[in-house]
């Protein structure tokens, strides 16, 4: 068998495999496809929790909290 390449990108791609069997089986779970106990069912969030960010809640605003103003600098168009 040859050598790998890049063992941190297989390690990646066996991640994103793990999280996508994971989230499929909570999809199959809320759909009531499949049954799960309560503990499978954090077990499977702890374990997406480690290997899928979560998305976090941005607000932007502007100085001392009000709109932010947006500059725009004029193009230099020649036709």
């Amino acid at each position: 068998m040859a050598a790998r390449i890049n063992r941190r990108h297989s390690d990646e791609i066996r991640a994103k495999i793990q999280a996508s069997v994971l989230v499929h089986m909570l999809h199959q779970h809320a759909l009531g496809e499949r049954d799960m106990s309560a503990t499978q069912v954090r077990a499977a969030e702890a374990l997406l929790d480690r290997c899928v960010p979560k998305l976090s809640q941005v607000q932007h605003a502007g100085f001392d909290g009000g709109p932010v103003e947006m500059v725009v600098a004029a193009a230099d168009v020649r036709l």
